[in-house]
């Protein structure tokens, strides 16, 4: 999947996360296993300090049971 600058403009107004870090936390999920809990969870919290927003534990298990179960919007682009 390929990303336009434009994407990467519209993720940095919402969250102040610069086009490096979104790449490197790229890079960081595509070498783990996204239906290994800790990983899910590790990822999660280093997403809400960067961008500065705050995830419930009850967010959180919401986020981990949707990824485990495949129900993650395939289109990101139109999510930003």
């Amino acid at each position: 999947m390929s990303f336009s600058d434009g994407f990467f403009n519209r993720v940095e107004a919402k969250t102040n996360v610069n086009k490096k870090t979104i790449l490197k936390l790229a890079e960081k999920l595509q070498q783990n296993d996204l239906k290994n809990e800790k990983t899910l969870r590790e990822i999660i919290n280093e997403l809400s300090t960067l961008t500065g927003k705050p995830v419930s534990k009850e967010k959180e298990d919401k986020i981990i049971n949707a990824i485990k179960e495949d129900k993650i919007p395939k289109n990101l682009d139109k999510m930003i």
